[in-house]
């Protein structure tokens, strides 16, 4: 059965996320994205309470541009609507399991 794309949530429905969220901004053929998931992948594992959503994003996609997306991966975290941290490119574990820790907290 083929997996249809989810819908590219609006800015305004992100910003009214209740709780731990992690946005992962990507393209399934960026080489930089495909080296990441494995890290993000298990760093997430330890946290099951942080919402994670995965957008592809490129040329016209409007939330990417709302965040100033420039670089793949980028990761946005957000608690209750508020950008708290992000990380971009090369993700480092550590990075990432302080980045989840401070939303989750």
């Amino acid at each position: 059965m083929e997996k249809l794309p989810i819908p590219e949530p609006s800015r305004e429905e992100v910003n009214n996320l209740a709780g731990a969220t992690m946005l992962e901004f990507g393209a399934s053929w960026c080489g930089y994205c495909q080296a990441a998931q494995n890290t993000i992948t298990s760093e997430l594992a330890h946290f099951p309470n942080v919402r994670h959503i995965k957008v592809e994003d490129g040329k016209g996609r409007r939330l990417g541009r709302s965040f100033t997306v420039k670089l793949w991966p980028t990761l946005v975290f957000i608690k209750n609507g508020v950008e708290l941290n992000r990380l971009v490119r090369q993700i480092d574990a550590q990075e990432l399991n302080a980045a989840l820790q401070q939303i989750a907290n």
